[in-house]
């Protein structure tokens, strides 16, 4: 169950509206890790069962920030998706093996956003952001004002 869920009561006050959905366009984005949900996938025609991580991402755009939720499969097939975001945290380094961590809430790094067009429940087209690729993390050219200043979070 998601943590972040609350279970009202008949009587319980509400007051959330609702915000305007924002929809990044495509480009090269800053992120933050806001939190990692460790799952179980329960497989498909074309992925066997296997642990999945969950992470959502705050990506900071300049008409504000989204969150994009992105799974890691943990399986070997998507190991170069697992190395690009170690690789992205800083915490990862080329030709080197790494033992996962996943205590990686609140890490920065940056990666290439896109907008995906999909077909809704109700036949209808949506669009949402998607992350496409995740930057190697780069102490030398890192933005001092997004955290990339040292090698350590």
């Amino acid at each position: 169950m998601n943590e972040d869920v609350i279970v009202y009561g008949w009587e319980d006050q509400i007051k959330n509206e609702g915000g305007e959905f924002v929809l990044l366009p495509d480009g090269d984005y800053e992120y933050t890790v806001k939190k990692v949900l460790r799952t179980r996938y329960n497989g498909s025609e074309k992925v066997p069962p296997c642990n999945r991580a969950m992470v959502t991402f705050e990506v900071a755009g300049s008409d504000g920030a989204v969150s994009i939720e992105e799974g890691f499969f943990l399986l070997s097939n998507f190991e170069w998706k697992l190395s690009q975001l170690f690789l992205s945290l800083g915490m990862k380094k080329h030709g080197e093996p790494l033992k996962m961590n996943w205590n990686i809430i609140g890490k920065k790094g940056k990666c290439k956003v896109v907008v995906e067009t999909y077909i809704k429940k109700d036949g209808t087209e949506g669009k949402a952001n998607r992350i496409k690729r995740f930057y190697d993390y780069d102490e030398a050219n890192a933005p001092a004002a997004s955290g990339w200043t040292t090698g350590k979070w």
